[in-house]
């Protein structure tokens, strides 16, 4: 508690931290008893909390939420299909592949279908995530693909030299600094970060390759050079199901489903506020607008991390 303001000498404190209440159901569309539940995958995927302003309060990581929605579906039998609503530049590899196991553990335990809608981008991660889903529904204005594994490492040798500053690093092998930013990386160095990259890019061509056979995405070096793909050329290649929009998922979902009337809800905390299929959390980000800010809660130039990325 802070003291916000004084007037009359009485001080009036205000907190500035707040607890993180449970998950809500909020129906934003639709009638019936069956359900379909709409769950964000929106910024950049990570298992890091989302700190709040100042860094004074925080909200579960993407990792964190998502688990807490998909427990609490499995306890409604009401719920008929799961809609992914995608919006992200990817993120780790790790909070990827947790998210994209998460999804289809949920599958399999529930039965229910899943659908991903990809909305302005899903590329990297978040195609990763959207991989686990049943059909692939994307805008025909939005952006995926970007298949493949990046290492961001910042080599700061030359502005320490300019500044007379000097690393001193005591360690147990001599490979135990690899990546620091202090020099560059020596070619054996480099070999084996590129061995490890490797072992995840086969990871995420196999993912694909086996939720979209239709791509064959093994024999098409194309689609797994790191580049992005229009939603008319990702359909083309066979990245996608359909060119449409969130309602187009939605229906598709329930029509997979095998259900005519449900309604639609999401869940939020009580402080949000949620009235149509299009609406977002308070904390809910923009998929890129975070791949600057949410970099930073990464380990960053010291401690670099594997991304399943999109980085224009």
């Amino acid at each position: 508690m802070i003291a916000a303001n004084i007037l009359g000498g009485c001080a009036v404190n205000v907190p500035i931290t707040s607890r993180v209440q449970p998950l809500e159901e909020e129906v934003v569309s639709g009638e019936g008893k069956d359900k379909v539940l709409v769950m964000d995958v929106t910024g950049v995927i990570s298992d890091k909390e989302k700190k709040g302003p100042l860094r004074l309060s925080s909200r579960p990581s993407m990792v964190a939420h998502v688990k807490e929605a998909l427990n609490k579906a499995k306890e409604d039998d009401d719920i008929k299909a799961l809609v992914l609503r995608i919006n992200s530049p990817g993120g780790t590899v790790s909070a990827s592949d947790i998210i994209y196991h998460e999804v289809k553990e949920f599958k399999k335990e529930k039965g229910v279908k899943v659908v991903a809608c990809i909305m302005g981008l899903g590329a990297s991660g978040g195609y990763y995530v959207a991989a686990a889903a049943d059909k692939i529904v994307v805008l025909p204005t939005g952006v995926t693909g970007s298949i493949g594994v990046i290492l961001l490492k910042i080599n700061m040798e030359g502005l320490m030299e300019k500044i007379g500053v000097q690393d001193e690093v005591v360690m147990s092998g001599d490979k135990k600094d690899s990546a620091l930013p202090f020099r560059p990386l020596s070619p054996q160095e480099r070999e084996l970060l590129q061995g490890i990259i490797d072992n995840f890019y086969q990871r995420f061509v196999t993912v694909v390759d086996e939720a979209r056979p239709k791509a064959d995405i093994k024999n098409r070096k194309e689609l797994t050079d790191g580049r992005v793909f229009s939603a008319q050329q990702a359909l083309e290649f066979g990245l996608v199901d359909q060119l449409g929009y969130l309602e187009d998922a939605i229906d598709l979902a329930k029509k997979e489903a095998n259900v005519k009337e449900a309604k639609v809800i999401m869940y939020k905390r009580p402080e949000d506020y949620r009235n149509n299929i299009y609406s977002l959390g308070e904390d809910s980000p923009d998929a890129l607008s975070l791949i600057g800010s949410e970099l930073t809660g990464f380990g960053g130039a010291l401690s670099p991390d594997f991304m399943y990325l999109w980085m224009p």
